[in-house]
């Protein structure tokens, strides 16, 4: 009986230090779900991005380009996390979130941070802490180019279809707050801006409405596709992007505030706003913007 006893306090104790050596490797390779929570002292990161927006986030097959996926890596360079050890993941406006969340239902997988046209707001932050802003953009509209002479402003979308993606403000922003009567023509979060894009030089739409940076990728991108389309230049909001973290890390967030900083004094974040915006005659502000805080509410 002494021997049998003695048999389960030895398994019983192997039991225990296996479980503490997979509890170690998980720390060690930065699993979120492990429960860490900050991106602070992580060996790998999973950084959610836009894929349907030219020259801030898109992908071809499995490459990710665009501005906003430059930013991601030069902040998670400053956060000592580089090459194969940042994995990007899809998000939507739809969806973000919800990927934050280690805890919400969903298919859409997890991510550790949000680096995609992520508009800061009051709502947002009640489920998202917030690093940044990054950039503020602002809202404007683009339409077809034999439809510019006609909208000089957003009060001049009054009756025409305009297109709302699932979970973004920016319809809203035109329809709710402004209160431009708008004729709405629902795109799914999936889908994005890419459907909206191809509505309108197809015409089943009149126009979009969105940040100015992701309404000239768009633009560039409808080079040869159909109609011709142009940015009115009316901007008629503030849209702070700001990098998404999950709700509470606001160690996360003092990190990557100092990163933002940091990547705005050395000429980082100035050289891929003109990078990626130049070319299509934006003028970009190049100076640090007025962060929100890091503040756990």
């Amino acid at each position: 009986m002494g021997i049998r006893r003695n048999g389960n306090v030895l398994r019983a104790a192997a039991a225990l230090l296996a479980g503490g050596t997979a509890a170690l490797s998980a720390a060690a390779c930065g699993i979120a779900d492990a429960g860490e929570k900050s991106v602070v002292g992580r060996s790998d990161l999973t950084i959610g991005v836009n894929t349907d927006q030219p020259g801030v986030g898109s992908r071809d097959g499995g490459t990710y380009t665009g501005f906003d996926i430059d930013v991601a890596k030069a902040v998670a360079s400053e956060l000592h996390v580089t090459g194969s050890h940042i994995r990007f993941v899809p998000v939507t406006s739809g969806t973000r979130e919800e990927q934050l969340d280690p805890k919400a239902k969903g298919k859409a997988e997890k991510v550790d941070m949000i680096v995609g046209s992520y508009s800061i707001t009051p709502e947002r932050k009640l489920k998202v802490t917030f690093a940044g802003p990054y950039y503020v953009a602002h809202q404007d509209i683009l339409v077809r180019t034999s439809d510019a002479a006609s909208v000089k402003s957003v009060h001049d979308l009054a009756g025409r279809r305009l297109c709302r993606v699932a979970g973004s403000v920016s319809y809203s922003r035109v329809h709710d707050e402004l209160g431009v009567p708008t004729r709405r023509v629902d795109v799914k979060a999936q889908e994005g801006y890419a459907a909206c894009l191809k509505g309108l030089t197809g015409r089943s739409l009149d126009a979009v409405s969105t940040d100015n940076l992701i309404l000239a990728g768009l633009a560039a991108k409808a080079v040869g596709e159909g109609d011709k389309v142009q940015v009115v230049n009316a901007p008629f909001s503030d849209e702070p992007y700001g990098i998404g973290l999950r709700k509470d890390d606001v160690d996360g967030c003092e990190q990557v505030n100092k990163a933002i900083t940091k990547l705005y004094q050395n000429g980082t974040l100035p050289r891929l706003l003109h990078k990626w915006f130049d070319p299509a005659g934006l003028k970009v502000t190049t100076t640090v913007p007025q962060f929100e805080g890091c503040d756990e509410s």
